[in-house]
């Protein structure tokens, strides 16, 4: 948070909750998961009171709702109860020495009404400051049905984080991060392309997540519809990480995933904030260098028919003949787009 204030840029909290460690100075995006972490009951449902309390901190800029993430979407996660500490049990509204479950879903809400429902409630909860929710896309027809929410409820979230495949943690089973979820570059182009089916992708910012750790990368988000991009393992590296894959056992070797005093207090927060603020200075003065060279300003209509792949042995095309964008409003009118018809027409705003 730190180094987030250093550099000028925002900093997510993750799904863990608002500790004072978050509040250094940094904007904060507070993300808030399927265990409600830092706005819950005992029980473990949502408090929209202890939520208002923590959401009007001024630090808190945007709230975050994460449906699923990339390396493990639908999967859920646990925090063994040998780590957590009175600290951790603070932050998180849990009981010390229990384990602490994140469920696979939601109990605020089950149908996309009533996850845009929920928006509009946090929204009102916390003054208004933008709402949105994270996602690794899989069903797309999923997706359109919260398209078609959105559609008949006039309703709408601030933004839309869409995580990659490719996103990690050392605390997934290794088969859901190898083989579960979307790749960022197929579930980034598709939802911007039916936002603007849908006439809606001037009201909804795009965020790029999985795996975005150069300025090239930056410029291949852009291109596909983001208009801004997160980093977690870039800044995890930019931190010291070595990726020794430890996370949930309470030994991370570089002190950044644990609760243990012999292995943390070898992270001096006030070098990594200084590393942090330059790794992303860095990362963003590659990414206006490449657009420099190549002569373009970094909008999504050019990148797009600049930035070429290699689909077969001697066939390379630009990103713009992959990813073809519906025409604005498509999907309001007759005929629906023959590439979108059947997702379009199974698609249900009052069920997933």
């Amino acid at each position: 948070n730190q180094g987030a204030e250093l550099g000028g840029f925002s900093h997510n909290t993750g799904e863990g909750g608002i500790s004072e460690w978050h509040l250094q100075g940094g904007d904060l995006v507070w993300q808030v998961g399927t265990g409600y972490f830092g706005c819950r009951r005992k029980d473990g449902s949502f408090c929209g009171e202890t939520f208002r309390q923590r959401a009007v901190n001024p630090a808190v800029k945007m709230i975050e709702i994460k449906l699923s993430q990339g390396a493990k979407p639908g999967h859920g996660g646990i925090l063994p109860a040998s780590k957590v500490s009175d600290e951790i049990a603070r932050i998180r509204d849990v009981s010390v020495g229990q384990d602490v479950l994140s469920p696979p879903v939601h109990s605020a809400f089950s149908s996309p009404v009533e996850l845009l429902e929920f928006i509009t409630e946090l929204r009102n909860l916390c003054g208004g400051k933008p709402v949105g929710f994270k996602l690794c896309l899989g069903e797309r027809r999923e997706f359109l049905a919260i398209c078609k929410a959105m559609v008949e409820t006039g309703l709408h979230p601030d933004f839309i984080t869409i995580d990659g495949a490719e996103g990690g943690t050392g605390a997934a089973p290794l088969e859901f991060s190898n083989s579960v979820g979307m790749p960022l570059n197929d579930g980034l182009a598709f939802v911007h392309s039916a936002l603007l089916g849908i006439g809606m992708r001037d009201r909804v910012r795009l965020i790029a997540s999985g795996k975005i750790t150069t300025g090239f990368h930056l410029l291949s988000k852009i291109a596909l519809g983001a208009d801004l991009c997160n980093s977690a393992r870039g800044m995890m590296f930019s931190l010291g990480c070595i990726q020794a894959l430890k996370c949930n056992t309470n030994q991370c070797p570089t002190g950044i995933a644990t609760q243990s005093s012999r292995l943390y207090r070898g992270l001096d927060v006030t070098d990594k904030a200084k590393r942090v603020s330059r790794f992303h200075e860095a990362t963003v003065k590659s990414a206006v260098e490449l657009a420099s060279a190549s002569g373009l300003s970094c909008t999504p209509e050019k990148l797009r028919w600049h930035i070429f792949r290699r689909t077969a042995q001697d066939r390379i095309q630009p990103l713009g003949e992959l990813y073809p964008c519906l025409e604005w409003g498509a999907l309001l009118q007759e005929p629906i787009p023959q590439s979108f018809q059947p997702l379009w027409s199974a698609a249900d705003a009052r069920s997933f």
